[in-house]
């Protein structure tokens, strides 16, 4: 785990695989993971690894303000925090990693700050995949963030398992959940945003999502400038990189590896 300073906050980070040399990141553009609302480095576990091996691409990944064993948050989330991580911090990252265009997986809050990027920053960002996308507040999605708060509350297994990853877990799962039940965030959208997207996406949905239906994939078909290619996982909940995780891997790279054939390879920076 190595760590890196931007706008004033220490932010973790990994390269998967961790081998000097075994990849070269000035030729073969980087897969940038974004994770869930109270993620972190460790929360991925094996699969950006996984990902790297099954692409070629090299995956970074890193934890946000208030996540993982980065800095804490320098103040409380509002509506407009991930817009801000998108379009303000994600930049500066990149900018201080030296990373040039990129790939990106977002997961879940990290799919909603994956869209917003590209939808701002078109030329920084090659095709991406987005799971579990967020792109309005949906009743299912505060539902299931209003039962997931009270468990957190009531169930210790919970708080034990993410003290695991965390240097402040309640600090880690507040700072997402008292955000997302903020009255004002009921109107939250950015489905106005999807009409700036030019990039070739991979909408990775699961049926039995209790945080959200496809309506999401389904809006982002509607709307991205590119029509994307999205894949629907019955026997998946929130988490299709851990529900299905053969099927997403090789979809994810499948993905690439046709846009590559049909783009010409993208290169890093």
């Amino acid at each position: 785990m190595q760590t890196i300073e931007v706008g004033n906050a220490l932010i973790e980070y990994a390269w998967f695989p961790q081998a000097p040399g075994e990849y070269d990141r000035h030729r073969r553009a980087p897969i940038v993971f974004l994770h869930h609302g109270f993620g972190c480095v460790a929360d991925w576990k094996g699969f950006p690894e996984r990902v790297a091996m099954a692409t070629g691409h090299p995956a970074l990944v890193y934890s946000r303000r208030g996540c993982g064993f980065s800095s804490a948050l320098p103040r409380p989330r509002d509506t407009r925090y991930l817009h801000e991580e998108a379009r303000e911090f994600l930049p500066m990252l990149l900018d201080a990693l030296g990373i040039g265009p990129c790939h990106l997986y977002g997961h879940s809050d990290g799919a909603s700050i994956a869209l917003l990027f590209a939808s701002a920053f078109p030329d920084r960002v090659l095709p991406s995949v987005v799971e579990a996308p967020h792109v309005f507040a949906e009743r299912l999605t505060l539902d299931g963030v209003a039962a997931l708060s009270e468990r957190y509350e009531t169930d210790p297994t919970l708080r034990e398992k993410l003290a695991k990853y965390h240097r402040d877990p309640t600090g880690a799962f507040l700072a997402w959940s008292q955000t997302w039940l903020l009255p004002e965030f009921r109107d939250w959208t950015i489905v106005s945003e999807l009409d700036k997207l030019r990039l070739p996406l991979l909408v990775i949905q699961g049926s039995a999502d209790p945080f959200g239906t496809m309506e999401h994939a389904r809006l982002i078909e509607v709307h991205a400038g590119r029509l994307p290619s999205v894949l629907e996982l019955p026997a998946s909940g929130h988490n299709p990189h851990v529900d299905c995780a053969e099927a997403v891997v090789a979809a994810a790279a499948a993905f690439v590896a046709l846009c590559e054939k049909c783009c010409g390879r993208q290169k890093g920076g």
